[in-house]
């Protein structure tokens, strides 16, 4: 079996100001296996991969590739080796094409030097449809969607003819359609001898598409497995060393008043004659494929995007949300699906991001009380479990999953009574999810609503008092959670009345 190892990384190390990320971690890839890599987040998973892929350099450890000993000063010298990553933040530059994207760096030129668009349109053109996703080659990245954007970081991926592939949280943002044709991919390559280390929340993915599994907590190794040796409850008690006995802990309190109205609203060609209510205490979920009119209602109501028609009503009164602002005055706040790009300020602390929709009301004279700021971010740092060293730690060093917590700080911090929260749990471990779901039973138990957008069924029906189904813009079906099933939202989603 030695012979069949490509990959070893031994007793690795990584010390950055304040965090120990990982502590003498080992871990070994085979020819032609899917790897999968588990833990909560802040484990140390991307912290690993990034080592690998050139990202991060070790603080200690070995690491060995086809039994020579390596390592790598960045990532163009992990590529040269044969391994490419595709990470769960994406590295892609909107201004450019998708084919640029993919090809950034090792563009096709003629003779002379002068960039030959027409080869990358077609060479790229041909990885999307072998992905079986239907993006134009040619079309500029800012203008395509988060599941979209995913799949051109894989075909980017799979263009630099990886021997050892990195997948970190790959179908975080895909359809169920798009998930089964990048699996079939992950198969193909399989087959081909490229290993695969893969990274995902997902429990019901692992058994679908893993040979072993390793799982780290807490920056250290707990265990390495075959994955038909094991489950998901067994996983889940090495991940967080205590059994998760609810995934969906749905509390459900009394339905109270109407708290937002949205009649006849508009936007063309995305949103058609949508009508909604939410009440107090209530979790309204909002299901639909890829390009449903999801977000864009979620944005409708957050004042970025403006309506051709319609009217909202807030607290039985009519509201005009032409902004942001107005919509944060209003106490309405709005966990975006991009955290990184629209959620968060990436160079500035946990603090100033906890606070930051909330200035205006911790000013006094226009001064900013730091004191008040100060025990505001602890108290929601300790109360949502956030991993840091402390509040003035920027929000850049942390994991994805912690950066998810601190979106939605700010949010509690606002005071806001109506949250928006469009895939809310899009890259976070189990235990951060049981944790956010539980934070939303507290948030309705005290009478705030929640509209909840996510591409995750069981999320969905677990936590949602009521479904409303998108379809081309509209609003196609309404199920409560006692009659709802996931063959009627699939139904629904697809355009069946």
């Amino acid at each position: 079996m030695t012979d069949n190892i490509c990959l070893t990384m031994r007793d690795i190390c990584k010390i950055f100001p304040g965090v120990v990320a990982l502590d003498q971690v080992s871990f070994e890839l085979r020819r032609g296996e899917v790897h999968i890599l588990l833990g909560e987040n802040g484990a140390g998973k991307s912290t690993l991969v990034k080592i690998l892929s050139g990202a991060y350099r070790k603080t200690s450890g070995s690491i060995s590739l086809y039994g020579l000993e390596t390592d790598f000063v960045d990532p163009s010298q992990a590529q040269t080796k044969g391994i490419a990553t595709i990470y769960q933040e994406f590295n892609l530059i909107p201004h450019l094409t998708v084919a640029e994207n993919i090809f950034l760096g090792r563009e096709a030129t003629y003779f002379s030097g002068i960039l030959d668009q027409k080869a990358m349109n077609i060479k790229a053109q041909a990885l999307l449809n072998e992905l079986g996703v239907q993006i134009n080659a040619e079309r500029q990245v800012r203008m395509l969607g988060v599941a979209e954007q995913q799949m051109v970081e894989v075909a980017k991926a799979l263009s630099l003819d990886a021997s050892i592939l990195i997948m970190d949280e790959p179908t975080s943002a895909l359809t169920e359609k798009e998930i089964n044709e990048l699996f079939l991919t992950i198969r193909k390559l399989k087959k081909n001898g490229v290993s695969i280390i893969y990274i995902s929340h997902r429990m019901e993915e692992l058994f679908e598409i893993g040979d072993r599994v390793t799982v780290l907590r807490d920056g250290k190794h707990v265990a390495t497995c075959p994955i038909a040796e094991t489950n998901k409850d067994a996983l889940i008690r090495m991940m967080v060393d205590r059994e998760l006995k609810e995934h969906y802990p749905r509390q459900k309190p009394s339905k109270g008043d109407e708290i937002l109205r949205i009649e006849n609203l508009n936007i063309s060609p995305v949103l058609k004659n949508i009508n909604l209510v939410l009440c107090r205490g209530e979790i309204l979920g909002i299901a639909g494929l890829l390009g449903s009119g999801r977000t864009e209602l979620a944005r409708a109501i957050f004042g970025l995007d403006k309506p051709d028609t319609g009217t909202f009503y807030v607290r039985g009164e009519l509201a005009q949300i032409s902004s942001p602002a107005k919509a944060i005055d209003l106490k309405i706040g709005f966990l975006t699906e991009d955290r990184k790009q629209q959620g968060l300020v990436l160079d500035l602390s946990l603090k100033d991001n906890i606070c930051l929709p909330s200035v205006k009301r911790l000013s006094h004279f226009g001064v900013v009380n730091n004191r008040e700021e100060t025990e505001i971010a602890e108290y929601y740092i300790k109360e949502l479990s956030i991993r840091t060293p402390g509040i003035m730690q920027k929000v850049l060093y942390l994991s994805g999953g912690n950066q998810q917590k601190v979106v939605i700080c700010k949010w509690l911090c606002s005071q806001a009574e109506i949250l928006i929260f469009d895939e809310p749990t899009r890259g976070i471990d189990v235990a951060s999810k049981v944790e956010i779901y539980q934070l939303m039973n507290d948030l309705t138990a005290r009478g705030a609503a929640v509209l909840m957008i996510s591409s995750d069924l069981p999320e969905i029906m677990g936590m949602s008092d009521r479904i409303l189904v998108m379809h081309e813009g509209k609003i196609n079906a309404e199920y409560s959670n006692a009659e709802v099933t996931q063959e009627k939202i699939l139904q629904s989603a697809l355009g069946a009345a």
